[in-house]
């Protein structure tokens, strides 16, 4: 049995960034939905509370949205259970 299988591996924060814990009890299609909707529900940092949609849209542009350490795309599809998105420079 692998040392991870069946414990929630957190990935490491980068530095400077924000991070929003996604929980989902089911897949969802889009990203940019479920986060932006997660965004607007956290009071930690306000400027992404009150983000608009182009600069949002700006973040994905310019590759400062990471799952895993990987640039994330608006329309990437989330898995059902956690998900960690990291928005870079926050």
């Amino acid at each position: 049995m692998d040392a991870y299988e069946g414990v929630n591996h957190v990935p490491p924060q980068p530095p400077k960034s924000f991070r929003v814990t996604l929980e989902l009890h089911r897949s969802a299609k889009r990203l940019d939905v479920v986060l932006l909707n997660a965004l607007r529900n956290q009071k930690e940092n306000l400027n992404l509370f009150n983000i608009t949609r182009t600069t949002f849209k700006q973040l994905f542009l310019d590759g400062r949205i990471v799952i895993k350490g990987q640039r994330a795309k608006v329309s990437s599809s989330v898995a059902k259970g956690i998900t960690y998105v990291d928005i870079l420079g926050y």
